[in-house]
């Protein structure tokens, strides 16, 4: 049918590509290549298929989440007349329902107070998506920017709320899926402070690597090179041992240090060349005007930082949210899981509750893309700021 498919659009767009070739010609009274249209159209076609390809294992795994029969493969069924049921590429809608979200939400308690930050924290998404809107089709940026950064620090305040205040006695239900909610506030805990720790760590070194001269400076920065050669299981027994003597194995603030610690190196690159990227005269003249080191750092370079603090922050935040082997050695409580653990406890060797699965992983990727969206225009640019000195 796939193949079909293939064949049946391409005769469509030779077809269309050569009215459009005649048309085009008509038009313009130029020569147009039929060859150089028809490689436009297929080109496109192509593109539409990998979106496709790329989009419906995520579309798939949504729709999985609502199936209450714990299947996440729907089979072909021959004598469906809906071709999509038929080949097997959707589950039956009719069937789907929210009992697996409902499982996750079992049992949890929260006061007026956190339901009331919730609440603000979906109004300020809901209007930062109203606000995108808005400003795609009127182009008021001007207008909207101190509404879109209210909206933002609004919602990132009632976020912060809700996981510092949120305690493991709220979370009342007897079997792990009803404590899944309480690994998505492990999780933001952990990666929030990993990447504030990240930004603090890697913006003061990068700023002595880009700016200082003493002793070691090159040696250290060849070190940093260094151990980005070898990968983090190499470094989990010590890891480990360090952590058990400190006191703080089965700890949140041992997992927070261990991942900071990590995150050092290639931040501190990326930070040394977006401060390399930045006019030093800007630093002279605060030298000049009696400012001290330190002064010029807090005051000239960090408020010219944003986009690549945010960068840091987000980079360190997505690459800690789902990691599972560092935190599977160091965790063991079921009340510091981490979202990682929490979904491969709905997993064994005999079988998987795959729209458990499917629901939690829906869930626990939500805080991701909020993020992602409040900040994807400061996490472009400052993806790329580091790269290029003026």
């Amino acid at each position: 049918n796939f193949l079909l498919f293939l064949l049946a659009a391409s005769g469509v767009l030779a077809l269309t590509s050569l009215i459009g070739q005649r048309l085009g010609q008509a038009r313009t009274g130029r020569r147009i290549s039929y060859l150089a249209v028809l490689g436009d159209q297929l080109t496109h076609l192509f593109l539409i298929l990998v979106v496709l390809v790329a989009v419906y294992p995520l579309f798939y795994m949504v729709l999985a989440s609502f199936n209450p029969l714990n299947s996440l493969f729907s089979f072909p069924d021959p004598e469906d007349p809906n071709l999509l049921y038929r080949s097997g590429m959707l589950p039956k809608l009719d069937t789907l329902s929210g009992e697996n979200y409902a499982q996750l939400f079992n049992g949890v308690t929260s006061p007026v107070w956190q339901l009331l930050a919730a609440g603000v924290g979906g109004a300020a998404l809901a209007g930062l998506g109203i606000t995108a809107l808005i400003n795609r089709f009127r182009h008021e940026e001007d207008g909207l920017g101190k509404i879109r950064r209210w909206l933002t620090w609004a919602g990132l305040a009632a976020l912060a709320a809700l996981i510092v205040f949120v305690t493991p006695a709220q979370f009342t239900g007897s079997d792990n899926q009803s404590k899944f909610l309480l690994s998505v506030r492990n999780t933001l805990l952990v990666s929030g402070a990993t990447g504030l720790l990240a930004i603090l760590l890697s913006t003061t070194a990068g700023y002595a690597m880009a700016r200082l001269r003493f002793p070691g400076r090159f040696q250290t920065l060849l070190f940093f090179i260094f151990i980005q050669m070898f990968p983090v299981v190499l470094a989990l027994v010590a890891i480990y041992g360090l952590m058990v003597t400190l006191g703080l194995s089965d700890t949140l603030i041992g997992l927070v240090l261990a991942y900071s610690g990590g995150a050092i190196a290639f931040n501190t690159w990326i930070y040394k060349g977006y401060v390399e990227s930045l006019p030093l005269s800007l630093e002279e003249a605060a030298l000049v005007d009696g400012a001290t080191r330190w002064q010029t750092f807090l005051r000239v370079i960090l408020p010219l930082s944003g986009g690549i603090l945010v960068f840091i922050f987000l980079n360190q935040f997505i690459g800690t949210y789902a990691e599972y082997i560092l935190s599977s050695i160091l965790l063991t409580g079921v009340d510091r899981w981490t979202v990682g653990l929490m979904l491969i406890s709905f997993t064994s060797d005999r079988s998987v509750s795959w729209g458990i699965f499917a629901a939690a992983a829906t869930l626990g990727a939500l805080p991701i893309v909020a993020l992602f969206y409040a900040f994807q225009r400061y996490f472009v640019g400052g993806a790329v700021a580091g790269g290029v000195k003026e």
